[in-house]
């Protein structure tokens, strides 16, 4: 905790706004994207989405393979605790949809589906991105498309089975254009998944690491990946680390507060 205290206040400290980015790239993503209200219709769709879960009582059993949860003592949860608990914060949620609308990608990958919380948000940025989600326990990844019939979003995928056996074969058959990273927090995790997703990608894909300052492991792992020589340009906005291989951007990293 005392770590994580640590961590915030070095980001208040060493954070701008546009006003202290000297990239056009960069600059336009803050000023047409960060900074903008998401759309009413948009907003309205995601909390709608997210009372419903709140109010699905259904109790499951829930297989962990990752580090487990510091908070549920069992591993049977009612589906409206694990979206409260686990669930994308409100405003990450905004800015999640915000960011595919913006960038518009052909191509989704989400790592870590839960109960299809942040998976509608993406779905929500954009009806016409082709997403799919992996999700390691069955019965959440059953949760979570039971959630995707109800609304409508149609242009879903789950696949459930342990990451290390479903994204190797999916990245060797497809290129993404935006992959979210939400799944196993841990350092040798991240950074597994990290570098079998590079195989993959092109000038313009942008991965989004959630919770990079929530252990010194994923702190560790977040340095690691800045500096990989195919990464050129990185946004930290505390909560998440948002990487770029634009080949035609000097390497820069930004820590943006949002």
């Amino acid at each position: 905790m005392w770590f994580k205290i640590k961590l915030y206040i070095l980001f208040l400290l060493k954070s701008t706004n546009k006003h202290g980015v000297h990239s056009p790239f960069v600059f336009s993503l803050i000023t047409k994207c960060f900074n903008k209200k998401t759309s009413t219709s948009k907003k309205k769709e995601f909390f709608k989405v997210k009372k419903w879960l709140l109010k699905d009582k259904t109790i499951i059993q829930v297989n962990d393979f990752g580090n487990g949860s510091k908070v549920f003592k069992t591993n049977k949860r009612k589906v409206c605790d694990i979206a409260k608990v686990a669930g994308i914060r409100n405003k990450n949620a905004l800015l999640l949809i915000r960011l595919v609308n913006y960038f518009k990608p052909k191509t989704i990958l989400e790592i870590g589906t839960s109960v299809g919380l942040s998976t509608s948000a993406l779905s929500i940025g954009n009806k016409y991105s082709d997403i799919i989600t992996l999700e390691g326990c069955p019965n959440t990844a059953n949760s979570a498309k039971k959630l995707f019939e109800k609304f409508n979003f149609l242009n879903i995928k789950v696949i459930t089975g342990e990451f290390d056996k479903t994204l190797p074969n999916l990245i060797n058959n497809q290129t993404f254009d935006f992959i979210f990273f939400d799944g196993n927090h841990t350092k040798q995790a991240t950074l597994k998944y990290f570098t079998t997703c590079l195989t993959n990608i092109n000038n313009d894909t942008v991965f989004i690491f959630d919770d990079i300052h929530l252990t010194k492991e994923m702190y560790q792992a977040w340095n690691i990946v800045k500096e990989h020589p195919k990464v050129t340009v990185t946004i930290d906005t505390f909560y998440w680390g948002i990487v770029f291989f634009r080949k035609e951007q000097a390497k820069q990293h930004f820590t943006i507060r949002i």
